[in-house]
């Protein structure tokens, strides 16, 4: 007769048990996912005829009227952003903790809001707080803190309503900037308001509308900067500077995709200018010069370019002491 051990391994067991417990812990993790599926996709109170969802307003917001254009680029940027620290998530994902369902009630607050107020902004920038609070909750402050960014660069895609405001401001800069750097390129130009006409009358007057101030380009701009900082291997200090470049680069950048057009407009084809090279000069010329001064900032900020290692060599110090026998140790 044997007997089995008392402390003998029960792995059937223990395997059925750890199997029925990580099934009862996705059970409400897959009920609060179609949840906020409900609200966010089949819940329509959104919209100027109010028959929208949150995500049917927000798609319908990404369109050249708002300058958010750019907007359907974040969903697949923010998967990337995740996919690219894959290693590092497996890594840090640990015990859940319940402070993950502070962030879970501020964003439910927020949408609750936005439901009352007709707001689909708020709704959407509930989501991120709802996301990352489920992320806390379930796998820890490790692995949050390595979403967070991911998670509320989503911002950076709700369309602003003050944008109208900013881009007469930034055509103004656009247009005094265009004319002076006309000048310094030979092309002499008079003002008036945000129309740039050529002295010698070779041309007829162009407009710097709202398309050309710079705003579309700058929101694109930030997108793109921010990915880059978060990627970047550098101080937390320098990639805020990396990210706040975006601002002077996309104002340059801008004036120097106008001011090539007065100078084409001057000294080539002015319908040429005004039309191919005008619709093509942010593709072919503003994102190249633009990417390519981020880099330079860049290589500054971390002294050379980022794919390459540095070839500073590191010393050691080698202590050697002299025991009374002579010996070193």
């Amino acid at each position: 007769m044997s007997a089995t051990p008392p402390d003998a391994p029960q792995t059937g067991g223990q395997t059925a048990t750890h199997e029925s417990t990580s099934l009862i812990k996705w059970i409400p993790i897959a009920l609060s996912a179609l949840i906020v599926i409900w609200f966010y996709q089949f819940e329509t109170k959104y919209g100027a005829s109010r028959g929208m969802s949150a995500f049917e307003w927000i798609l319908s917001a990404w369109n050249p009227e708002t300058d958010y254009e750019h907007g359907l680029l974040f969903v697949p940027l923010i998967v990337g952003l995740l996919f690219y620290r894959a290693k590092d998530l497996k890594a840090a994902a640990g015990p859940g903790s319940n402070w993950g369902l502070v962030s879970i009630f501020i964003g439910a607050v927020l949408y609750a809001a936005a439901y009352r107020t007709l707001q689909p902004r708020i709704a959407m920038g509930a989501l991120p707080f709802i996301l990352w609070g489920s992320a806390y909750y379930l796998w820890g402050w490790k692995l949050a803190k390595i979403v967070m960014f991911p998670l509320f660069f989503f911002w950076l895609a709700i369309p602003l309503p003050s944008f109208q405001q900013a881009t007469t401001h930034l055509q103004l800069v656009a247009t005094s900037m265009a004319h002076h750097g006309a000048a310094i390129c030979g092309v002499e130009t008079t003002v008036q308001g945000n129309m740039i006409a050529p002295v010698n009358g070779d041309w007829a007057p162009l407009e710097i509308a709202a398309g050309c101030s710079g705003i579309r380009s700058l929101m694109a701009l930030l997108m793109i900067s921010a990915a880059w900082a978060y990627i970047a291997k550098m101080a937390l200090w320098k990639k805020v500077l990396l990210f706040l470049a975006a601002f002077p680069l996309a104002i340059l950048g801008n004036s120097l995709r106008v001011i090539s057009i007065f100078v084409i407009a001057q000294h080539g084809d002015a319908h040429w200018a005004r039309t191919t090279w005008h619709d093509w000069s942010g593709l072919l010329m503003f994102y190249p010069i633009s990417l390519a001064l981020l880099l330079v900032i860049h290589s500054a900020l971390e002294g050379g370019l980022p794919w390459k290692k540095s070839n500073r060599r590191t010393l050691s110090r080698v202590t050697v002491t002299q025991t009374r026998g002579g010996q070193p140790s």
